[in-house]
């Protein structure tokens, strides 16, 4: 108890002191945290918009994918996408592996599937009365699409925190495809790895905190967001 505590209090102190080394720890992992929600939210929330508000054949075998992916392992991710980018891959030659750019590769493939649901979910709770009033006074399929995205907007918005809250946590595929290079793609997560590795826990505990923290506030978001859905 007493080393528990010792960790907790000098990892405030390590917090308090603004290390350098340990806010670029937190800087690169909110910042591909950031543009894989921003990437998947521009790939996932029409994708799933389309599959909603459209009918055609094999529509429930996507969403069934769709479902499935949502249970996709980070590891086989990173495995996937490290057989594409490592220099036998047919994407080797744009030296991708052990970037930044590869973490959010990986993190796009990995969350793209739960935005693309969570927005299917979205769309399809909206009350059919919508589309039948809105194509009952003339609008085209485009206006009541756009009435139906207003209805769920906020509901879309909590997929895009809940996606956020998904990738930041992650660590399979920022280990396999950014290498955990510091001062390069170290994140939040595989610092934390590393950290236990050598058995100090310090900085480990610190930016437990520090995710912690984001954790707790993306939730609090969602939780507002979400209420602002129902009322």
């Amino acid at each position: 108890m007493e080393f528990l505590l010792d960790s907790f209090l000098s990892a405030v102190l390590l917090l308090w002191s603004f290390d350098p080394d340990l806010y670029f720890i937190i800087y690169v992992s909110l910042k591909v945290s950031f543009f894989s929600t921003l990437i998947s939210s521009l790939l996932g929330v029409p994708a799933g918009f389309l599959v909603a508000f459209n009918e055609f054949r094999g529509k429930r075998a996507v969403i069934t994918v769709l479902n499935s992916l949502l249970a996709l392992p980070t590891v086989v991710v990173g495995l996937v996408v490290y057989a594409f980018i490592s220099r036998r891959g047919i994407l080797g030659i744009l030296d991708l592996l052990y970037t930044q750019t590869a973490i959010v590769i990986g993190q796009v493939i990995l969350i793209m599937p739960l935005v693309a649901a969570l927005t299917i979910a979205a769309v399809g709770s909206i009350d059919e009365k919508y589309r039948k009033t809105a194509m009952t006074l003339g609008a085209t399929g485009f206006q009541t699409a756009r009435v139906i995205f207003r209805e769920a907007r906020f509901a879309l918005v909590a997929a895009v925190i809940a996606a956020f809250g998904r990738v930041i946590a992650e660590v399979g595929v920022s280990m396999m495809l950014g290498g955990n290079a510091k001062g390069f793609t170290r994140t939040i997560t595989t610092a934390m790895a590393l950290e236990y590795d050598k058995g100090e826990f310090v900085l480990g505990v610190a930016l437990g905190l520090v995710l912690l923290g984001i954790s707790f506030s993306i939730n609090i978001l969602f939780n507002f967001v979400q209420g602002r859905a129902r009322s």
